[in-house]
């Protein structure tokens, strides 16, 4: 017996066995109870995002002028766009470990691309916080004009946008060639590179075109993941559920307490 690390339950070695003689890897790290909610809720977070910050322009003043005018629906906006980008982290690693199973290289670098890529615009997500808070104190006109002379500094973050542009290339090539994710799926994914990335960014059609392919890719194999068998007890998942849900609300008070 042992501790199954998708969920927590105990399940049959012989589980395991089954697992290798049908040719694929037993769950790891997300597992695929984390990694399936992920898949499915990532794609739909950043969808909502981008949509909220639609009417406005791309550029960053206008995001600004638009925040100032709005901040509630710019912040949520971007507040769900940087939750998406959070909770992709698990469902990339389900995926990139599936690409593993089979072509542990392809696996391996479009798992560490997107997962490096992901990460920066999670940074990019702080800038932009931060960037909404000059605003409340200092107005969008003075915030605007240090955002404009500070826009080209260096920050080691830079380093990976390239990993934010070619990561989703690289996995989606390896998914199609190990067969985890079907042409149509593989070519949607592909799309996801071409999401604009930096500081204050609105939603073009391109943006939506990306995140688009982005849930065509991952909701359906998010979906196949959590109902494939042997599926947990209702009373376990929801248990898992409720645990989960004080956990966060236990963080959520912490860190608003400092």
């Amino acid at each position: 017996m042992r501790i199954s690390p998708e969920i927590g339950t105990v399940v049959s070695t012989g589980t395991d066995s089954a697992t290798a003689r049908a040719g694929e890897a037993p769950d790891l790290l997300p597992g695929r109870w984390v990694g399936g909610v992920a898949m499915v809720a990532g794609p739909l977070l950043l969808l909502a995002g981008a949509l909220l910050r639609l009417p406005f322009d791309f550029f960053f003043p206008a995001q600004l002028a638009a925040f100032e005018r709005h901040p509630g629906l710019v912040a949520t906006s971007y507040a769900l766009f940087a939750a998406g980008n959070l909770v992709l982290l698990p469902a990339v690693l389900l995926l990139a470990g599936r690409v593993a199973a089979r072509s542990p290289g392809w696996g391996l670098w479009g798992g560490l691309l997107v997962l490096s890529g992901t990460v920066a615009r999670v940074f990019h997500s702080g800038m932009d916080h931060m960037a909404f808070r000059f605003a409340d104190t200092l107005g969008a006109r003075v915030t605007e004009e240090a955002v404009a002379s500070t826009y080209g500094s260096f920050q080691i973050f830079s380093v990976l946008n390239v990993a934010i542009l070619v990561g989703w290339i690289v996995l989606a090539i390896g998914a199609r060639r190990t067969r985890v994710l079907s042409l149509a799926a593989a070519v949607a994914l592909a799309l996801t590179s071409a999401l604009p990335l930096g500081l204050l960014k609105g939603t073009t059609v391109l943006s939506l075109v990306a995140l688009g392919g982005l849930a065509f890719a991952l909701v359906p194999m998010g979906v196949r993941e959590l109902l494939r068998r042997p599926r947990p007890r209702p009373a376990v998942v929801l248990r898992w559920t409720a645990l989960a849900v004080l956990v966060l609300a236990a963080m959520f008070a912490l860190g608003q307490a400092g």
